[in-house]
């Protein structure tokens, strides 16, 4: 697949933003709004998710996910010390479905086994991409009207391997 992660650097805003539209897009096309008011909510929004991305996470590392070398997504990850916390990942719509978050996440998963650590995210419930949690081990911790709290355990043999997951 030629994926490979770099970290979020100073000239990846535009990038970003276009992606952070690219999750909302279909959700917003059916408000009936004009493309200016489109794109000042979306600004609004995305910067009042990194400002409380940047609150709730200060020490996470943020990522770009590459393919071939060309930006296609990006992640976000909170490593403490009672776990791993995936707090975002996201990739262009022409990229999804094509074994990339699947690949990005196996490589998330088998770094939590070298480390014996769990692995937790939350996932808005009607979000396709739980399906997917579920078929990788995550299991339901939790829930409120809107997200599922999904939890992956390490397995007691530290020497299980995650089959797929990228090289380090």
């Amino acid at each position: 697949m030629g994926l490979s992660l770099r970290f979020v650097q100073n000239g990846d805003g535009e990038f970003l933003f276009r992606l952070y539209a690219s999750t909302r897009q279909e959700e917003i096309s059916s408000w009936n709004w004009d493309a200016q008011q489109q794109a000042a909510f979306l600004h609004l929004q995305f910067k009042a998710q990194s400002l409380g991305y940047s609150a709730d996470y200060p020490d996470a590392a943020h990522s770009l996910i590459l393919q071939d070398g060309a930006p296609i997504g990006r992640v976000i990850l909170n490593r403490t010390e009672p776990g791993v916390r995936l707090v975002d990942i996201s990739i262009l719509p022409e990229h999804r479905n094509r074994g990339v978050g699947a690949a990005i996440i196996r490589d998330i998963i088998a770094e939590c086994v070298t480390l014996g650590k769990p692995l937790a995210l939350q996932v808005r419930k009607v979000n396709p991409a739980a399906r997917l949690y579920a078929r990788l081990g995550f299991t339901k911790a939790g829930e409120d009207e809107i997200y599922a709290q999904m939890r992956w355990e390490p397995p007691s043999n530290r020497s299980h391997s995650v089959p797929g997951a990228l090289p380090h």
